[in-house]
């Protein structure tokens, strides 16, 4: 029987990882990527893994490299923006035995996902422009060809999508955000997560990369999707403890407005969507990576099962959608709990933080 021919549009974590599931399970694999390989090497900052990120890295196969590069987390902290702690509480008691919490870079991690998958399929400087009913691919240079199967890991603004799936754009959350790593051993010694939470919605994260890297994440309310003008780092310039020294260092910091995908049908005939393609999420609970590396491992999975492509997107639609639903609404609970006024923020926090935690991730701790 010949093997369905299978196309992965995007070469980032998503794509990767789908690439390398389903090369292991036997199957027909191709991946376009519209940057250049030198480019994509150097995008991005940090990433918090969650335990069940680390589940789904482990379950592709790439978990034993990718521990090698990154840093433990074990404690996550919360503190108002001065310093005075909220909330204190071991990573453990919130993922019990899922396993390890991990962060690193978003390159050290694509890194591992390349390396990871044979160099021959994948095809960098190559655009999609459209993609038709019957799955036949349109690139940039004007050529054609059609597949069994077409998977959008193209990120927020998939052309996949947009060709097939029509609906309503990604909405606009009312943050915007900015990230960059530090070098963290000129600042008071830092571990793990901690999160210092201003007044007015404002958030600047910390987190231990090991090497004496830090990652920095800072976001703030917005009416608008646009970058407010001047240096932003001024929005942050009355929080204490690390953050100022840090801020020295955030002056080309990555920006980005964020967003959050309305669609919740994420399968056509021979067509799938995985990732940020499929959904876009406030970042709140960091689970952005975590639901792109599952989609790959139950895309895999349910590919790897049936000969009938259709049957397996069915499988693969039903398995992620309550998943998926439920970190949206435990998303826009967090976001909603960090702008309360600030003094009935910081008590709720302080009774109840770790309670908080542990309901938002519970049935995460199930395999997708």
């Amino acid at each position: 029987m010949n093997r369905p021919r299978t196309l992965i549009v995007g070469a980032g974590i998503s794509g990767l990882a789908l690439a390398k599931a389903l090369l292991d399970r036997g199957l027909s694999v191709d991946v376009v990527e519209r940057r250049a390989e030198d480019e994509q090497a150097t995008l991005g900052t940090g990433l918090y893994l969650p335990a069940n990120a680390v589940r789904a890295l482990r379950g592709i196969g790439v978990g034993d490299a990718m521990a090698k590069l990154a840093e433990p987390v074990v404690r996550q902290r919360l503190h108002e923006h001065r310093g005075r702690p909220l909330a204190e509480f071991g990573v453990d008691r919130i993922w019990g035995d899922v396993g390890p919490c991990l962060a690193i870079t978003r390159g050290e991690l694509h890194e591992v996902l390349r390396t990871s998958v044979d160099a021959s399929v994948v095809r960098h400087d190559t655009t999609v422009t459209e993609v038709a009913q019957d799955r036949t691919v349109t690139f940039a240079d004007g050529t054609t060809d059609t597949y069994d199967l077409v998977v959008g890991a193209d990120g927020i603004n998939s052309a996949v999508r947009r060709s097939l799936f029509g609906g309503p754009e990604p909405r606009f959350l009312g943050q915007l955000c900015w990230r960059f790593v530090a070098d963290g051993t000129t600042t008071p010694a830092m571990t793990d997560w901690t999160a210092r939470l201003g007044t007015k919605g404002r958030t600047f994260l910390t987190v231990q990369l090991g090497a004496g890297r830090v990652y920095c994440y800072a976001d703030i309310n917005s009416f608008v999707p646009t970058a407010p003008p001047g240096d932003w780092r001024t929005l942050f310039a009355d929080f204490g403890g690390p953050v100022p020294r840090l801020l020295e260092q955030g002056a080309n910091a990555h920006f980005a407005a964020l967003h959050e995908s309305v669609n919740t049908v994420w399968t056509r005939p021979g067509v799938a969507l995985v990732g940020d393609a499929a959904h876009a999420f406030s970042p709140s609970m960091a689970q952005g990576g975590a639901m792109a590396l599952e989609d790959a491992l139950v895309l895999a999975d349910a590919l790897g099962t049936t000969p009938d492509i259709s049957a397996a997107l069915a499988a693969f639609q039903a398995r992620r959608a309550g998943r998926v639903a439920w970190v949206v609404s435990q998303n826009h609970r967090r976001d909603k709990a960090r702008n309360l006024p600030t003094p009935l923020r910081n008590f709720t926090l302080r009774r109840a933080g770790e309670r908080m935690f542990k309901a938002n991730h519970a049935p995460l701790h199930t395999r997708p």
